[in-house]
């Protein structure tokens, strides 16, 4: 297999990479990352991101999803689904986000979970897995997931308890840390605690970077191995390796 990063969780199909994307993914290539996987957090970003995908083919690998902040009004069972069923590696960016100053009602909070539910079930109808958004929300996401029967699953940026986390690993699930924990302390128990088998690299580029105000690239998942590596206490090459064949393993899709 070769050696290299898989960046599970950016944005390439954002705004911020539409005047350089040729110049991003050159980057990205250089510093060894073999594959990116491509969320979208809207219907707006579908043909765009399988565009990327054919410009881009056995790199960036697209997924489909409606973001928790972006659902209402938006409906995934979409023809797009049924159309590119067989371009898209997982569903995602899906989720819950019970951030108070973003979901503050119940209300709020039941709309994102239909939407959250329609999504995994689409998900399983088409065997795919999912790239799952749960910020503030990390222990109902798991068990939502868990009684819905999800086997496979991302869990992206995740900054739940360690014991909520331990929930998810036993259910088999992933966990993915952008370049900006490595300037959180509270992360730190929670990536020492959860196994590298159960452990992926991702960006969030164009957010998530080191800095908040510099554009995030997914040549920064470097970063986020170098961490992770120095958390854990073990070699950057070794979390390399087996956060590859972790994503491998997750998106059984992705060819590299």
């Amino acid at each position: 297999m070769a050696r290299g990063f898989i960046d599970c969780h950016c944005h390439i199909s954002a705004s911020e990479f539409t005047t350089d994307t040729d110049d991003v993914l050159l980057i990205a290539k250089k510093a060894g990352v073999k594959a990116l996987v491509a969320v979208t957090e809207g219907a707006s970003e579908f043909e765009k991101v399988i565009q990327l995908s054919k410009t881009y083919p056995g790199f960036v690998f697209p997924c489909f999803g409606i973001h928790p902040l972006q659902g209402s009004g938006q409906d995934l069972h979409s023809v797009r689904v049924q159309t590119y069923k067989d371009d898209i590696v997982a569903i995602g960016e899906i989720g819950l986000d019970f951030t108070p100053w973003y979901s503050s009602t119940t209300q709020e909070r039941d709309e994102q979970m239909k939407v959250f539910i329609k999504q995994l079930e689409i998900s399983k109808e088409l065997d795919l897995p999912v790239n799952v958004h749960s910020r503030s929300s990390a222990k109902v996401t798991i068990a939502t997931m868990k009684e819905l029967g999800i086997r496979q699953a991302l869990l992206h940026n995740f900054a739940g308890k360690p014991s909520v986390a331990m929930e998810g690993v036993q259910a088999g699930f992933f966990f993915s840390f952008p370049p900006a924990v490595s300037k959180n302390e509270q992360r730190t128990k929670l990536i020492r605690q959860i196994p590298l088998e159960h452990v992926c690299l991702e960006t969030d580029s164009p957010a998530l970077g080191l800095d908040k105000h510099v554009r995030n690239e997914p040549s920064n998942v470097t970063i986020s191995c170098e961490y992770i590596a120095k958390v854990k206490g073990i070699s950057s090459d070794v979390v390399m390796e087996v956060t590859t064949q972790n994503a491998l393993r997750l998106f059984s899709k992705l060819k590299i």
